[in-house]
């Protein structure tokens, strides 16, 4: 038997779909077997509730009165990133106070915005003639700014490793603290609850698959940076409408001597097209299995000591070796839950749609370590001043053809052809560089002194 996604979404229209929480399926699956289970089961929702610290929002201020090209934003004291447009900036989650270090960071500014708190802005900028502006101090709240976006480059690992400790000190990490001499065991994850750990073939997860993101829809936007499935490491970006969510599926979150993060509570339903999609919603915590990293190990490559299932991890220990290891999740089960029920809910009430992808996630996507260079390269970096040197009077490479150049230049010196392309006689130049300090894409260079071009 099989069904498709519009059949399904008819079935919320009217009322008649039956929706199951991942965790529900497991048992569902276990008790009556996948082909049974696709027949009774129309979607399944999914849900994590956990650390995610690639995220972050775009905002848009609105221009003051005089304008402004912001080049430098705080907001209460945690600055964004503003190498866009005037009054454009993004807000890294992880982004640390200036003035409070660890206590609070860009994700405690978002957590403090969904809770309807007021914002103290803080701008600089160098001033031009279409933005005169240099400096800006105010107040804003979430309603204040014409849009607030979630971004998140990288969220809803579908597996991530677990951690210990084999130093004789104790250690602050992103996956918390980790006791010395293998104290304990941490771990993040919602286990079969996972969203990715239900259709791990992203048969039907996909760029433009409707989410629940942080209590409002979102959209899965492409593969999240590191995305290395084939080692049954998927990851998501995603974004959202910031105005939309609430504070109850967004949590700020600060590891001490480590940095901070945000809580993302993220879930997608799963439409129950056939058997075998059926069958990978059944998952259980006994299938999912989860490596254990020596975090004493400071190296990219730490070792393995176990693996172990998700079962045995929400058991509260396990084993490493001849000994038994207290465990402990990052990430919140009960907030997974909520996620998942909530999903439920909306979709039995016929406010939210499923939606089928219109581009794959990518199974073979490689991801490389970044290489460092060695001593010996240092004069790398004077070597984009040699070639800078070398350049042509017109480099043809960086040029757009957007014709800034033909409206400044008297001597006739480019001219448009064919499509609409911009060629340049240097013969016709008479050095004035009037082109050179005003071409955006940085084609048009001044000759050197005494040289040609």
């Amino acid at each position: 038997m099989s069904k498709d996604i519009a059949e399904i979404n008819e079935k919320i229209r009217r009322g008649k779909v039956r929706v199951v929480r991942a965790d529900e399926m497991t048992k569902i699956v276990r008790k009556i077997g996948p082909h049974r289970a696709a027949e009774e089961v129309d979607v399944v929702t999914t849900g994590t509730f956990g650390a995610m610290c690639s995220s972050g929002v775009w905002l848009n201020f609105g221009h003051a009165e005089p304008p402004i090209k912001m080049t430098r934003v705080w907001l209460n004291d945690v600055e964004a990133y503003t190498g866009l447009a005037a009054v454009d900036a993004y807000l890294g989650a992880a982004q640390l106070s200036v003035s409070q270090g660890f206590r609070y960071s860009g994700a405690h500014v978002i957590e403090d915005l969904l809770c309807g708190k007021s914002i103290v802005l803080r701008a600089v900028a160098y001033g031009t003639d279409c933005y005169p502006r240099k400096r800006i101090l105010t107040r804003i709240t979430l309603n204040d700014l014409n849009s607030a976006v979630m971004c998140n480059p990288r969220n809803a690992y579908q597996s991530y490793a677990a951690a210990t400790n084999s130093t004789g000190r104790t250690l602050w990490t992103y996956m918390g603290k980790l006791l010395p001499r293998f104290g304990n065991v941490t771990y993040s994850g919602a286990g079969e609850l996972s969203p990715l750990q239900n259709d791990p073939q992203y048969l039907t997860i996909g760029v433009g698959t409707r989410i629940f993101l942080g209590g409002a829809q979102g959209f899965i936007t492409g593969p999240g940076t590191q995305h290395k499935p084939q080692n049954g490491l998927g990851t998501l970006m995603v974004q959202g409408n910031l105005k939309e969510m609430s504070a109850e599926f967004i949590r700020a979150a600060s590891f001490p001597y480590y940095g901070c993060s945000l809580y993302v509570g993220l879930g997608i339903p799963i439409p129950i097209l056939n058997e075998h999609i059926a069958a990978c919603t059944g998952i259980s915590d006994e299938e999912i299995f989860i490596r254990i990293l020596n975090y004493g190990v400071p190296s990219r490559n730490r070792p393995v000591l176990a693996t172990v299932s998700y079962a045995e991890l929400k058991s509260g220990r396990v084993r490493l070796g001849s000994r038994w290891v207290r465990t402990a999740p990052l990430s919140s089960y009960v907030g997974a839950l909520k996620v998942a029920e909530t999903l439920k809910r909306l979709i039995e009430q016929g406010a939210f749609l499923l939606s089928a992808p219109v581009a794959p996630l990518s199974q073979s996507a490689e991801v490389r370590n970044l290489e460092v260079a060695k001593p010996a390269d240092e004069d790398m970096r004077r070597a984009p001043m040699r070639r800078a040197l070398l350049m042509p009077f017109w480099d043809a490479a960086k040029c757009v053809h957007c014709g800034l150049c033909m409206s400044l230049c008297p001597h006739g010196v480019f001219q448009r052809h064919g499509a609409g392309t911009i060629r340049v006689n240097p013969q016709l130049c008479r050095p004035c560089s009037r082109c050179a300090d005003a071409c955006p894409t940085q084609a048009l260079h001044p000759p050197k002194k005494g040289g040609k071009h």
